[in-house]
């Protein structure tokens, strides 16, 4: 079953849809958990972007383009509301009384085993640096930095999941960079590297 076809049939059977939860909550968690550094945060928001993503299944439009980007786009308008407030505050599945918690969280648990892999890499020493670098970024920056080296996603994707052109993408792309290695010129000349 192709993603489109996978999708009409989530669609017409509301209960599949955690066979999409399976398949992208890793990238998204993945993403919000790079750019927040915050476990817990990051569970938040996830959990939050696939509660809207079930709400508003029937609303999605093919376009040819995954529904990953769908996801991400949602994932990085909760995301700007927690940039925005510094503080998140979800609603939560059970505040639908549509799920059972319990049998939810046995089936969907945060992590499998490659997120607990990712997890583990992501702690590094290096990428914990270059992380809370990337988290003076303001917002945009760090998103578009996110997606493209974290998620491996293209322009035209990023430009998708953000509502921007590709040449605004490209332009935010090249300015972050450029102030995160002037940080990181910065901080080894500080440390004496």
């Amino acid at each position: 079953m192709n993603e489109k076809e996978l999708i009409e049939w989530v669609r017409s059977k509301p209960e599949a849809f955690g066979e999409l939860y399976d398949m992208y909550y890793p990238k998204i968690f993945g993403y919000l958990y790079r750019i927040t550094g915050d476990y817990a945060l990051t569970a938040d928001i996830t959990s939050e972007t696939f509660l809207k993503a079930y709400i508003n299944i029937g609303s999605f439009k093919w376009k040819g383009i995954s529904i990953s980007s769908w996801f991400f786009r949602i994932a990085t308008n909760e995301l700007n509301q927690y940039f925005r407030r510094k503080r998140y505050t979800p609603r939560t599945m059970t505040d639908l009384n549509i799920f059972d918690e319990a049998a939810w969280a046995d089936r969907h648990a945060p992590c499998d085993d490659a997120g607990d892999i990712n997890l583990h890499i992501d702690k590094t020493e290096e990428f914990q640096g270059i992380r809370r670098l990337i988290q003076t970024l303001p917002a945009m920056y760090q998103q578009v930095i996110a997606l493209r080296y974290f998620e491996e996603l293209s322009i035209r994707e990023i430009a998708e999941i953000l509502h921007k052109k590709e040449g605004t993408v490209k332009s935010l792309l090249s300015r972050g960079l450029e102030k995160l290695k002037k940080m990181m010129d910065e901080a080894a000349t500080k440390n004496g590297h």
